[in-house]
């Protein structure tokens, strides 16, 4: 029994329906084997088992093979209901100890005095549907195992792990073929996959693990970004700031991120000094600290180092700051799970009055960062308190009135950018609502990347003050905002996002300069150092390859503008320009070519040609 909404639609039935196929398929060919869940999901369905032996993807053949068998069976999918108690019973004698555990809390928790079973052929399950009258109403050829993975039991890193088998299920072959084509073109934009081919990074052992090093072109991806942010951020009022990457513990005790965010952080640094006593000597700690988990304890220091006004009033520190977090090793995964992260980080500090303007200036900073870099496919979602939450008070500051102030301020905010938001309640920070970005990437993975956070409560809990109009002491709004998410997230969503093949102003290589001979190296490596002195990065090929094999060495590199120089091009003063992804080439002269190249890096133009050539 999933315990999860549910459309009941043809597909839902049909993806849910599979999923109990592939349980009975497995618990044949796996006898002993234990269940855990197996719902519906937006490309098709997934089950989670306690193998009783091993199950890997080389034995997918077999078990789709067994799959069409169960179809071709024509198995009813019959409903059942029964007492909690006499349900329990059923579930024992099932051996379904993962199964009972669920039975039990749907029970205990929500009260519920009955729970539903589904039996098809010799398989039966608990589960509420709803599934299709019959297997042979499963349309054929028209699902497909995936893969197999690790997930624990409720995921809990505490229980249990299981193993996981994904398929792909649809209402025909023909969109089952369309979708696993569109998967593949995603594995192949996957950014640890090209990082293999592009060099972006490397994580090395000795280092540490989740803590990447930037090798050359990675580091340009990063640093033309926080450049456009720092643009961005200046013309919209931003100071820049630079803080130290770690504090004493005692700051985040007074932030309220200590004891509670204890195990996100790396261990302690302890400082000790000798102490003479009369017992002798020993050491005592003086000072303990910490490598910051966030940025925002050393901003309010920097807003607490002055005297701050009214008129001071909204003061906007910016920084990208680098902090570390420790995750569970087995979540880290090349840039989009790391332990040491640098985040395109603010806080503006406002006046109740200023809070719907400066958020929706942070709203429109985010809009242009997407329309720069080409991202359509987004929601926003509006994370407010759950006031009914059991755990409402460890979760959540308890002040019912300041939480129905800075949620009415930011809904009106979002109701005047006209931007589509949806709602979720319980999902807000600690210290106040938020605003998520929630970017389909284009390997089909929804991600969180902006977020723009008000905080009511922090800059209270530290004493933060400014002197008012009235000449009395207020506390400050606080926005915390990432529009450009982190370095390293941002970086990991570009590269799929484009392939590897930039726009010429992110692209780390952005001209190269073949010559179709020696005797023309003179000439080419004046066209290089000429652009090079408007900062453009040009490089000039110096192998001796022939030359289809440097245009095939530009064209895997994704160069967007590849120059070939011969001796037409020397005398006149041209250079022979093809762009990537284009086997079109045009002979302009280089005054021409480098004011087009100019403008289009200086605007920031979506130039690129299809990724795919």
């Amino acid at each position: 029994m999933e315990d999860h909404d549910k459309d009941d639609d043809r597909l839902h039935r049909i993806r849910h329906s599979l999923a109990h196929v592939l349980a009975q398929a497995v618990l044949e060919l796996r006898p002993g084997s234990t269940l855990g869940f197996g719902p519906p999901i937006d490309d098709g369905f997934y089950y989670d088992f306690i193998l009783s032996e091993p199950l890997t993807e080389d034995d997918f053949p077999a078990l789709e093979k067994k799959m069409k068998h169960i179809i071709k069976l024509g198995q009813k999918f019959e409903r059942e209901e029964l007492p909690k108690a006499d349900a329990l019973a059923r579930i024992d004698e099932m051996g379904e100890p993962y199964k009972r555990e669920y039975a039990q809390e749907l029970i205990e928790k929500k009260g519920l005095d009955q729970l539903t079973f589904y039996r098809n052929g010799p398989f039966l399950d608990m589960c509420d549907g709803p599934h299709v009258d019959s297997t042979r109403e499963l349309p054929k050829g028209a699902f497909k195992l995936r893969s197999v993975a690790g997930a624990y039991w409720r995921g809990d890193s505490d229980n249990a792990m299981m193993t996981r088998i994904y398929a792909w299920a649809f209402e025909s072959k023909e969109q089952l073929e369309a979708h696993v084509k569109a998967y593949k073109d995603a594995i192949a934009r996957d950014h640890k996959k090209l990082n293999r081919e592009l060099d972006y990074f490397v994580v090395d052992d000795i280092i540490g693990k989740g803590l990447p090093l930037w090798l050359p072109n990675g580091t340009v991806l990063r640093d033309e970004l926080e450049k456009y942010m720092r643009e961005l951020e200046f013309h919209d009022g931003y100071d820049r700031v630079a803080t130290p990457q770690l504090a004493k513990t005692e700051l985040y005790h007074q932030t309220g991120h200590l004891p509670l965010y204890a195990e996100h952080m790396y261990p302690f640094l302890e400082l000790k000094e000798k102490v003479e006593t009369e017992e002798g000597t020993h050491e005592e700690v003086r000072e303990t600290y910490a490598l910051r988990p966030m940025n925002c304890p050393h901003h309010h220091r920097v807003f607490a180092a002055q005297l701050r006004s009214y008129r001071d009033l909204p003061l906007r520190l910016a920084e990208y700051g680098q902090v570390y977090r420790y995750e569970d090793s087995g979540a880290l995964s090349g840039l989009l799970r790391v332990r040491g992260f640098c985040m395109n980080d603010a806080h503006i500090y406002c006046t109740e009055e200023q809070i719907e303007t400066e958020f929706l200036k942070v709203m429109r900073m985010i809009e242009q960062l997407y329309e720069t870099l080409g991202l359509k496919d987004y929601y926003f979602r509006f994370s407010t308190w759950d006031p009914e939450d059991p755990k409402g008070k460890q979760k959540y500051v308890d002040n019912p009135e300041a939480w129905a102030t800075s949620e009415r301020h930011m809904r009106a905010a979002m109701e005047k950018s006209g931007l589509p938001f949806v709602e979720v309640k319980g999902e807000a920070a600690f210290y106040g609502p938020k605003i998520d970005v929630q970017l389909k990437t284009v390997t089909g993975r929804e991600e969180t990347v902006s977020t723009n956070q008000l905080d009511f409560a922090v800059p209270q809990r530290l004493g933060l003050v400014y002197r008012g109009a009235d000449n009395t002491e207020h506390h400050p709004f606080c926005i915390h905002r990432a529009p450009a998410s982190t370095h390293e997230r941002m970086v990991a969503f570009i590269i799929e996002h484009f392939g590897g093949a930039f726009p010429t102003w992110l692209a780390p290589t952005q001209v190269i300069v073949l010559t179709v001979s020696d005797a023309f190296r003179e000439y080419g490596e004046q066209v290089v150092a000429r652009l090079r002195k408007h900062f453009v990065r040009a490089v000039f090929d110096q192998s001796s390859e022939t030359m289809g094999k440097k245009i095939r060495n530009a064209v895997t590199q994704k160069i967007p503008n590849v120059i070939v120089v011969g001796e037409r091009e020397q005398e006149d003063g041209t250079v022979t320009v093809r762009r990537y992804g284009s086997r079109d080439q045009a002979t302009v002269s280089l005054d021409a070519f480098e004011r087009d190249l100019l403008e289009r890096i200086r605007t920031r133009a979506l130039d690129r040609v299809d990724w795919e050539s």
